[in-house]
């Protein structure tokens, strides 16, 4: 496989271009972003100074995110043009100071996206980040959203099987490498992708072992990923470092879309309170990974952990390119070992300040962006695909009565679930004989605001902000269960049946309800099962509705994948959303009470 041939991974990396620079604003002090270092002695030779700057999650973020995501610690932070002029800037900064800079990512860039991006399969993603100078990233759970065969095609380009080439000038793949290390292929035994990549800095070289999450097939749609499965992370790591170490690669990264989360510390650079599964995977590596750029969880963190015999710095920049991880480095020239590794996190703001401080906003609360601060490259890029998706995103599809949000509620249910479970159900009852709709509480990605995003009117939702709430593009199927199975299914809401490792609260249909009790064990959580009011027969059939992403036994509900009869409804989950939000009558809050909880 020409992925695969060694001499590729040898390759020095390319000479970054002399770029022009708009004067820095020096970002607002920010909790949480303090710096983290790591001296691993003194060095034994002559040193090479380096600089990466790296980010992860940015899920197709090319306008800057609204709402309650607009701000890191309050500063109006992300979009793509802004990303551009804040790498840029961080360049500038490490040539003035000697520095080789190398930018990389951790996963997500694609998958999960607003409209302006997913209309076009993430091609507008790609190409961005072309644009804004990524070199190598590893891929993350979203990479695999639409299956094996499309990530292929956003490494290596080529026009959308079904849907071509949508924009008018082809399609062209990733420039930079993605790395998928642990992403096997059951029928090569190999990678599909890269698993490692070695960059020169001054003539001494650096590996990156890349790599998802082992937990991907439970979180993706299990239909486009059967050809592959995913390995251990630190079996995988180590193997492949090791595989650099006998190429001479002592200065080793793992760029891994997995992460953890930073408790409340009085030091938070200390990450005294740090949890989440990257710190086994880190307390596992070999001691030549130095650091690790990490993913997945949506926080930002600078952390230095334990690695087997040594330590390393942990980062992450939060989502939405909001953060950029400036990570400064000295290799030393004779062991090729890192000396020293210091990592920071910068807000991308996209704001303009007040004499004050403060930041300006406009008639309609919305942080005023600064034209000062956009790269017109990036813009050039993100407008081409701004224009074309316009008159789809800004076409009113129906009214809400209020903020409907997908908060959820103690029990789990939110308001939004609720409506959306709903709107599934109207879907299909007609054309399947429906009587149930349930919904994955992940696939519920942004609230709905009765306030106008643009030139709609206050209570009017547009197909763009339905599409940012159910970006996927899931089919809506529907089977004929036993009221026992659904039981069942229910019951592997919680952690410890039928091999179910995460609670998940499936959002119901109003037909639905049921008590859960938190202290009942495994199996034995779920009473009061109704159905329109009646009790439930476990030998009596029903037919139920969901994405297909659950009926395939994604989030760990393998017990939805054993259905029969059956069928899928025209167009997808959003399309069902936009048909009950345009139905004729404003749509309101679910009630979340649908699920009642007991001690």
């Amino acid at each position: 496989m020409r992925h695969h041939v060694l001499s590729r991974l040898l390759v020095p990396a390319l000479a970054l271009a002399v770029i022009a620079v708009v004067p820095h604003a020096t970002p607002a002090a920010a909790t949480g972003l303090e710096p983290v270092s790591v001296n691993y002695g003194l060095p034994h030779g002559s040193t090479v100074k380096g600089q990466f700057l790296s980010y992860n999650d940015f899920h197709g973020a090319i306008d800057p995110p609204a709402g309650s995501g607009a701000t890191v610690n309050g500063t109006p932070a992300g979009g793509v043009e802004y990303l551009a002029t804040y790498l840029k800037r961080l360049r500038a900064e490490g040539r003035t100071d000697g520095r080789q800079t190398l930018t990389v990512g951790a996963g997500d860039l694609i998958g999960a996206t607003p409209l302006v991006s997913a209309a076009f399969h993430d091609e507008p993603t790609i190409e961005l980040m072309n644009e804004v100078g990524l070199q190598v990233s590893s891929v993350g759970n979203h990479e695999f959203d639409e299956g094996v065969d499309e990530l292929l095609r956003m490494q290596r380009g080529g026009c959308h099987p079904v849907d071509g080439c949508q924009d008018g000038d082809g399609f062209r793949g990733a420039k930079f490498t993605y790395l998928a290390a642990n992403t096997i292929s059951k029928r090569t035994k190999l990678p599909i992708l890269p698993p490692i990549d070695i960059k020169l800095v001054n003539g001494v070289p650096v590996g990156f072992v890349g790599m998802t999450l082992e937990g991907t097939p439970g979180i993706v749609n299990p239909a486009g990923i059967q050809s592959v499965t995913f390995a251990d992370e630190v079996e995988t790591a180590n193997k492949w470092g090791n595989v650099l170490k006998l190429l001479g690669v002592k200065a080793q990264v793992l760029l891994v879309h997995e992460g953890g989360s930073q408790g409340n510390s009085a030091d938070p650079s200390a990450c005294n309170t740090f949890t989440g599964p990257i710190v086994p995977i880190v307390a596992g590596l070999n001691p030549e990974f130095g650091l690790v750029v990490s993913g997945h969880t949506h926080r930002f963190y600078s952390c230095k952990l334990p690695t087997r015999g040594g330590q390393a710095v942990v980062t992450s920049a939060g989502t939405n390119g909001q953060l950029i991880t400036d990570i400064d480095y000295t290799l030393d020239k004779r062991t090729r070992k890192f000396a020293e590794i210091t990592a920071k996190n910068v807000i991308v703001e996209n704001g303009v300040r007040n004499a004050d401080g403060t930041w300006q906003v406009d008639g309609a609360g919305a942080f005023v962006k600064n034209p000062a601060t956009v790269d017109a490259n990036a813009k050039r890029v993100a407008d081409k695909y701004r224009v074309a998706v316009a008159p789809i995103a800004n076409r009113v599809v129906g009214q809400i009565t209020g903020d409907i949000v997908r908060d959820a509620r103690p029990s789990g249910e939110s308001p939004l679930g609720d409506v959306i479970a709903d709107a599934q159900l109207a879907y299909t009852r007609t054309s399947a004989s429906a009587q149930i709709a349930l919904m994955n509480p992940g696939g519920v990605r942004a609230s709905l605001a009765y306030a106008p995003s643009g030139t709609e009117a206050a209570g009017a939702v547009t197909y763009g902000e339905a599409f940012t709430v159910q970006p996927f593009n899931n089919l809506v199927v529907t089977q004929t269960f036993t009221g026992a199975q659904i039981k069942n299914v229910l019951e592997q809401q919680f952690v410890g049946f039928a091999g179910q490792t995460t609670q998940r609260i499936l959002q119901p249909s109003a037909s639905l309800t049921y008590t859960y009790s938190t202290s009942a064990p495994a199996g034995s959580k779920i009473s009061n099962l109704a159905v329109n009011g009646v009790p439930i027969d476990p030998a009596a059939t029903y037919r139920v509705t969901t994405n297909d992403f659950l009926a395939n036994g994604g989030d760990g509900f393998t017990n939805l994948a054993g259905g029969t009869a059956r069928t899928t409804a025209p167009g997808f989950d959003v399309d069902a959303l936009t048909a009950y939000l345009g139905a004729g009558t404003p749509v309101g809050p679910g009630p979340a009470n649908r699920i009642t909880v007991t001690g």
